[in-house]
């Protein structure tokens, strides 16, 4: 390695720190302290345990869910304000809410009776899969699906209505609604998408454990999230791409904002050896029990003249490999 290329390296990680302490301090500033600091207690929801301060539901209408506080303090008494629908309480810490009839955004707060602690459920109500008019939702084409789901995925439910108004909801401490829209072109005035909730889950648990290992970065960009099956088609994917119900994401680090992969391994080149490490860490994130099986399928991807070089991860059930 040449002097010239050491000075380079060590002006460009210079460079990159500026650029990740500006971005950090836009997050922070965008971003309430709410949603990053560390809670005392979980949620519990449909056997999955939300481990985020703020966390994403998708329920149909009317539809009765069931969650929990997960190891609460024995001295401290639990409250539940949802936004809209009906709320029971089964217990302490113990809740069964029944959703509005109208699709929607219904934020539900978990507090400690003492106020020192809050978790934010970002329940969408979904439009129903059955509101499908052929390839069409309220004008926005959505093409047609196979009969049955990838397999390690539940079935298909409901749409999320992306509004100006809910677009920038955090659905997990680090990610917003709209990271995950499909990149076509609306044909309608209104948006569309299908969001797995362990996703976010998911995405949060491997963005906390590439940064412990020493790799900044303050989200991930996310290239590809959900694909609608007429999108997912004009890009010649596979039928059963995981995109499709909203279970995958195409991601890479770009904490200098300019739009590809970060040289995370610092050797002067952006290419399929940065996307390498980014996997390897997935990968180790995914063998630690930790994981709680959250991480299916991993795949690494070099640039081409369309994108740069960036990693696949899906939330199906069986483990994966390319």
């Amino acid at each position: 390695m040449t002097l010239t290329y050491k000075f380079r390296s060590v002006m460009r990680r210079l460079v990159y720190a500026v650029l990740a302490l500006s971005n950090l301090i836009v997050v922070i500033a965008a971003r309430p302290a709410l949603a990053t600091a560390k809670i005392r207690y979980w949620i519990r929801y449909q056997n999955e345990i939300l481990t985020n301060r703020v966390n994403a539901l998708t329920v149909l209408p009317g539809k009765a869910v069931t969650f929990e506080v997960v190891d609460p303090d024995p001295r401290l008494n639990y409250v539940a304000k949802p936004a809209g629908g009906q709320l029971i309480t089964l217990g302490t810490g113990r809740w069964v809410w029944i959703s509005p009839r109208a699709p929607g955004l219904y934020p539900i707060q978990v507090t400690a009776q003492d106020r020192s602690d809050a978790v934010i459920l970002e329940a969408f109500v979904v439009i129903p899969y059955a509101k499908l008019q052929g390839e069409f939702l309220n004008g926005y084409r959505i093409g047609r699906y196979p009969k049955k789901s990838l397999s390690g995925l539940p079935s298909l439910v409901g749409f999320v209505e992306v509004t100006e108004e809910n677009e920038d909801v955090l659905v997990s401490p680090h990610f917003r609604l709209k990271q995950f829209l499909c990149k076509q072109q609306p044909s309608a005035s209104k948006k569309y998408l299908v969001l797995n909730e362990r996703l976010p889950l998911a995405l949060e648990y491997i963005l906390a454990y590439v940064n412990k290992a020493g790799y900044q970065a303050t989200t991930f960009h996310v290239m590809s999230g959900y694909r609608t099956p007429c999108y997912n088609c004009s890009l010649g994917n596979v039928r059963y791409s995981a995109h499709q119900w909203g279970a995958a994401a195409d991601i890479f680090i770009d904490d200098n904002g300019d739009g590809v992969m970060d040289d995370i391994n610092d050797d002067g080149q952006i290419d399929i050896r940065d996307a390498e490490v980014l996997y390897r860490l997935i990968d180790e994130a995914a063998a630690r029990p930790e994981g709680g099986g959250l991480i299916g399928g991993i795949g690494k991807y070099p640039a081409t003249a369309a994108h740069g070089p960036f990693v696949h991860v899906d939330v199906r059930e069986r483990q994966a490999r390319w």
